[in-house]
């Protein structure tokens, strides 16, 4: 239910997109995960810092794409969002004596400290490279970034709306448009189906390694 919640915004922007093409969508997205930290603070009486995050960088990136009508700038922010984490991560392992994956998660299940370490530094290591991968997609998997700019430069215009492709050219025009419109999808369908998927499997995976260590003696896990 929680990671229901916190792709929230994501699967709203998926709808938006499918409907009205991506600056609509990500107008969307702002106001649905601004919603969600308003929905967090009136059940609990608090915020999550990654709603927040979340929020800000989509309000200045997803601001920056409907501003400049180039959809690169809200491309960027899963990528930006996810090295944030890891930065965070990362860090909980010189600040304090718990790494974040510990506090997180040491109230509910009891395993050696070196075990925290490890699965905190697996942690970072995911969102590092999720946010590769989602530079992959968009500037190679997809091709959208080439597609766009060439759209841009035969245009000679700064920005498009490529939801509305059949309406603005035609011609070899069009078949441009079209063109870079199906990359851009490849990485909307991603940013759904491909980020929440790859969580998935990774929390799976983190649950399977944690009841390995946990149904064991702590002693010998220190040891080892």
């Amino acid at each position: 239910m929680k990671l229901l919640i916190d792709f929230f915004p994501v699967i709203l922007f998926f709808v938006a997109y499918k409907l009205a093409g991506i600056y609509v969508a990500t107008g969307v997205a702002i106001a649905a995960a601004a919603a969600q930290v308003g929905w967090f603070w009136l059940r609990h009486r608090r915020v999550e810092n990654m709603h927040l995050v979340t929020l800000a960088l989509l309000a200045v990136f997803g601001g920056l794409t409907i501003a400049l009508r180039d959809p690169i700038f809200v491309m960027w922010k899963p990528t930006l969002v996810n090295w944030l984490f890891a930065a965070v991560f990362l860090g909980s392992q010189l600040i304090g004596e718990r790494t974040l994956i510990e506090r997180m998660m040491g109230h509910a299940i009891t395993i050696p400290k070196p075990i925290w370490v490890r699965l905190n530094l697996l942690w970072a290591g995911f969102f590092i490279i999720l946010g590769l991968i989602n530079l992959f997609v968009v500037y190679v998997g997809s091709g959208f970034h080439e597609a766009h700019q060439a759209l841009l430069v035969a245009s000679g215009q700064s920005g498009i709306d490529l939801s509305a492709c059949a309406t603005a050219f035609t011609g070899d025009l069009l078949g441009l448009c079209q063109d870079a419109q199906a990359r851009e999808e490849v990485w909307v369908n991603f940013k759904l189906f491909g980020m929440m998927g790859l969580t998935i499997a990774f929390v799976i995976a983190q649950a399977i390694y944690l009841s390995r260590h946990v149904s064991e003696d702590p002693q010998t896990l220190e040891a080892d």
